[in-house]
């Protein structure tokens, strides 16, 4: 199983940052190490002095496919889930200022918290999914899914070209707008069209 998450992918999150908008996608990858499951502790790291919250809709691939294309991509998920791409900022800025690799930013142990999954018949538009991030109670992302700038077909068909996607891959498919710093004692909570379905502490 591999994650493969997606940047970029909202443009106010990109305006956020100061980084141009993308004009295809960009993708990256994170261990199955980077998991945590089951509402289970997400503990600071000592290597960074900002880690910050990066909540993303998250689709689960059910079937094998390579060169995809995008009218069939909807046959290849049939789970939807939400989930953090948790980032050490100040690692993230210095990797791009020497025009290095990310993933010692993005894929460390335990940056990427995942949640439920529901069945896609769950939802009643899954190009206008509403999801969001609480921090102890208070609303810090809100998103919709039809503010992606790349579609879930068009991800799972363009990053297909290059690698083979295999059943139980995740792709976590950008963060809008309001990212922004974790501190111990925190209480994240997300959710899809309010219902939570990841809730946990950093410690």
């Amino acid at each position: 199983m591999k994650i493969i998450c997606i940047g970029r992918n909202y443009e106010d999150h990109a305006k956020e940052l100061n980084h141009p908008v993308p004009e295809e996608p960009i993708f990256f990858m994170k261990p199955d190490s980077a998991i945590i499951n089951n509402n289970k502790p997400f503990f600071l790291p000592d290597f960074s002095e900002e880690i910050h919250h990066e909540v993303e809709i998250v689709l689960k691939i059910c079937r094998l496919g390579k060169n995809i294309n995008e009218k069939y991509a909807h046959r290849y998920y049939n789970e939807i889930g939400i989930g953090i791409d948790f980032t050490a900022r100040d690692l993230q800025r210095k990797s791009i200022e020497q025009g290095n690799p990310w993933e010692i930013s993005k894929a460390f142990d335990g940056a990427a918290p995942l949640g439920k999954f529901l069945r896609k018949n769950q939802l009643a538009d899954i190009n206008s999914i509403n999801f969001q991030l609480n921090i102890n109670n208070k609303t810090v992302q809100k998103g919709n899914t039809k503010d992606l700038i790349f579609s879930f077909d068009k991800l799972i068909a363009y990053i297909s070209r290059f690698i083979t996607l295999k059943i139980g891959d995740l792709i976590f498919t950008g963060t809008p707008s309001g990212v922004g710093p974790v501190k111990i004692g925190d209480h994240l909570t997300a959710s899809i069209e309010g219902m939570i379905l990841l809730d946990f502490y950093i410690k």
